[in-house]
């Protein structure tokens, strides 16, 4: 997908980092016939850009799948949810949270280490002051899971 003001350089590398955010700078160089500290200065170019927002964990290991839900908010108040978004912020298993149109306020997606607990962070988020109702949805399973871009 061609994004304006990247060259096809920059493309390159961010496919690469997109594959895989560890990649070393040294091994992108070499894949796009730069120097390591021209990668590196095109990768900080574009984090200050915004072309790249962030890094991201994908944990695993210890042999069992994490749950995934979405949650549906209605807030109380939704041009006044400021302490809604706040209390999501601080639990480390909502791994997204978009502002909707239409009939629900807010989408929540989480990711939990077990079904216990991804009841309680829903209790958690039900019982937020801000918070008028919820509507779950459980993830069956994952077809197409890609990074953001």
């Amino acid at each position: 997908m061609e994004r304006p003001g990247l060259d096809g350089i920059d493309q390159s590398i961010l496919a690469e980092l997109t594959r895989n955010a560890r990649v070393p700078h040294a091994v992108l160089a070499s894949k796009v016939m730069l120097s390591r500290n021209a990668v590196r200065q095109r990768i900080e170019r574009m984090e200050r850009h915004g072309y790249i927002q962030g890094y991201t964990v994908v944990a695993g290991g210890d042999g069992q799948d994490s749950v995934s839900a979405f949650l549906m908010v209605y807030r109380k108040d939704r041009m006044r949810g400021a302490d809604v978004l706040a209390a999501l912020r601080a639990i480390p298993e909502v791994v997204l949270c978009d502002v909707l149109s239409g009939d629900f306020d807010l989408i929540v997606r989480l990711e939990a280490r077990s079904l216990g607990r991804v009841q309680e962070i829903w209790e958690e988020i039900a019982a937020i002051p801000g918070v008028a109702d919820t509507v779950t949805a459980m993830t069956l399973s994952n077809v197409i899971r890609r990074g953001s871009v």
